[in-house]
């Protein structure tokens, strides 16, 4: 698989081939995964989350299950606010899939369980980040900073 240049900052992976597949290393699973388009854009948008945006790692959660009216499905990131709850939903597709209504529309039926005020689309060129906080949803310039404020007890 030809790497897809994206719309992130370029970051180093350790990436392997087993049993004739391509694997890269997943910091926050510690292991490695099955490297596919979507994989490919996920791991970027992880290591721009903690790098750049200083996002803590220890706080993300990859493929959480979550239940829906046709099943159970899995969300491809969630990062937590400081008292455990979900604060931002991470939904990445493959480079070559177009984010659309359909897309944000997944994502939403994802975060009915969840209840994040924050919602992020990407395809590792196209980000979209959704205030769900607000009466209606609201389109953001750019990602919210993680505040790092103490738990209150």
């Amino acid at each position: 698989m030809p790497y897809t240049e994206l719309n992130l900052p370029k970051f180093e992976f350790s990436i392997r081939a087993f049993r004739q597949k391509k694997q890269i290393f997943d910091c926050l699973r510690k292991r490695f995964v099955l490297l596919t388009p979507e994989e490919w854009v996920r791991q970027h948008f992880i290591r721009f989350l903690i790098e750049v945006k200083t996002y803590p790692a220890s706080l993300m959660s990859i493929e959480k299950g979550v239940k829906i009216v046709s099943g159970t499905k899995r969300t491809d990131l969630v990062i937590y606010d400081l008292h455990g709850k979900p604060w931002m939903i991470v939904e990445c597709k493959a480079p070559h899939i177009h984010i659309s209504k359909d897309t944000l529309m997944q994502a939403a039926r994802y975060n009915i369980t969840h209840q994040a005020p924050y919602l992020v689309l990407t395809n590792g060129i196209e980000h979209y980040c959704c205030d769900l906080s607000q009466p209606q949803i609201q389109f953001l310039d750019s990602l919210p900073d993680f505040k790092k404020n103490k738990p209150v007890i």
